[in-house]
């Protein structure tokens, strides 16, 4: 399933990539993120906490939108629906992917950079992508140019975004949200500074607030 009628939902485009290295960390990261302002959490199945971490944030916030991140293979797909996932994302797509998205219909972004990874997607009737590694695959010069032949695609960017251009990509018409892991700095997660963490969170939701009025205007 498409995400874009899950994302057009989002009171926030900004969606934190988040890996968790330790369960316990799960609930309040997740809660210091929302009450900062954050409307999606993406949680990466980099670290085997991964999966219990969508658990315990969907038992703690059953009315959060959360995410399963970095999803490589069907039985991860499945897996990561079975833990409560309310969307899946990946680095790229292939055909098992696109099986099991068809198979659960939740909302899935296939990642594409290239325009036959774009014509795959459009093939699978997928018209919001996401778009890893930004910054490395040639950032907004290259949505720009994806934007020609396909005007009528949205993308996720995701992969060296920072404060210093998050503005920039969300000024594209073809951006729906945005996603990074600046939003959860590695040391104020070792050190459980949550507070710190939802003070960043809402420091970036109002950051972006007005890019955000510009385009709905």
């Amino acid at each position: 399933m498409d995400a874009r009628p899950l994302l057009a939902k989002l009171t926030c485009p900004l969606i934190p990539v988040v890996v968790i290295d330790r369960l316990a960390d799960a609930v309040p990261l997740a809660e210091a993120l929302l009450q900062g302002g954050i409307s999606a959490l993406e949680i990466t199945l980099r670290t085997p906490a991964g999966y219990d971490a969508i658990k315990a944030m969907k038992s703690a916030f059953p009315d959060a939108v959360i995410g399963a991140g970095t999803v490589c293979s069907d039985q991860a797909f499945d897996k990561a629906v079975g833990c409560g996932a309310d969307f899946i994302v990946s680095p790229g797509a292939t055909d098992e992917l696109f099986g099991a998205a068809a198979r659960h219909k939740v909302p899935f972004l296939p990642g594409a950079v290239t325009g036959s990874e774009v014509l795959k997607a459009i093939q699978h009737d997928y018209a919001t992508l996401k778009f890893f590694p930004a910054e490395a695959a040639g950032g907004v010069s290259t949505l720009r140019a994806l934007s020609g032949p396909f005007p009528e695609l949205s993308f996720m960017p995701t992969g060296g975004i920072t404060p210093d251009n998050v503005s920039t990509y969300l000024r594209l018409e073809s951006v729906c949200v945005v996603g990074g892991s600046w939003l959860t700095p590695r040391e104020l997660l070792i050190h459980k500074r949550w507070d710190e963490l939802c003070q960043l969170a809402g420091d970036s939701v109002a950051r972006v607030a007005e890019v955000s009025e510009e385009k709905s205007t």
